[in-house]
């Protein structure tokens, strides 16, 4: 391959992936909802590319699940359902309760002290009428559980269903008050303390095991759940 054919294959994976990032934030934002229709000719005019990075940003968009290549339409943004929820949150449980096992393990006393002083952090802004939410607080505590844990592997799947977590909060207008993501978290940071791996992992699988239950009920609060009953495939964390 000589240098310019190295770079223009560079550059339309390079234009692929922002394309992929270009339509994630469109779906996060309301401009894109499931159900719509990517048209790749549409998309492409817009701006002022070939159809090459644009079909190649869809397959990836459909490698990770987030649409679907519908015969006779197209790719079409993928509607969530009771299953991908199961599916999303057992993954994240299995992987956050194992991070949160490792970091109770591994993690420097430097590492364990920046975990409370977020929490801390969360606290400051508890009662501050300027904070509307402490969702962003709570996922860097989350993110950070993660690359305390030193698991490379681990923090590499979690990234690829990181956006699909958003994406369900999104859709199925997941709602949080401030006291509840302080009071929630409070139990992660007291388990880290204590410093027991065996109860810090199961603190974390109970944490997320909730979220799970509250998007199920919130998908049919919106009349979007189907008749499987999913809670028969992940029943209640042991205590």
């Amino acid at each position: 391959m000589n240098n310019i054919t190295k770079q223009s294959f560079m550059e339309k994976k390079s234009m692929s992936q922002d394309l992929v990032t270009l339509i994630k934030q469109q779906i996060l934002n309301g401009e894109l909802n499931p159900g719509d229709r990517i048209v790749e000719t549409k998309v492409a005019k817009e701006l002022g590319i070939s159809q090459t990075p644009v079909r190649e940003a869809v397959r990836m968009l459909s490698g990770e699940g987030i649409i679907n290549i519908v015969p006779n339409r197209g790719p079409i943004v993928k509607e969530i359902e009771e299953r991908d929820i199961f599916e999303i949150y057992s993954l994240r449980a299995s992987l956050e309760g194992l991070a949160m096992r490792l970091t109770t393990l591994h993690a420097s006393k430097e590492q364990i002290q920046l975990l409370v002083d977020l929490y801390a952090e969360m606290e400051s802004k508890l009662h501050n009428p300027e904070v509307d939410s402490l969702l962003k607080e709570s996922l860097y505590l989350h993110h950070s559980i993660i690359q305390f844990s030193r698991h490379s592997r681990l923090m590499q799947i979690y990234d690829s269903i990181s956006f699909q977590i958003e994406l369900v909060n999104r859709i199925i207008g997941m709602k949080s008050t401030k006291q509840k993501e302080f009071d929630e978290h409070k139990e992660l940071i007291d388990a880290l303390r204590k410093g027991n791996p065996d109860e810090s992992e199961r603190v974390m699988r109970r944490h997320i095991h909730r979220s799970f239950k509250e998007c199920i009920k919130a998908l049919q609060d919106n009349g979007s759940a189907d008749r499987t009953d999913i809670s028969k495939l992940w029943p209640e964390e042991n205590e």
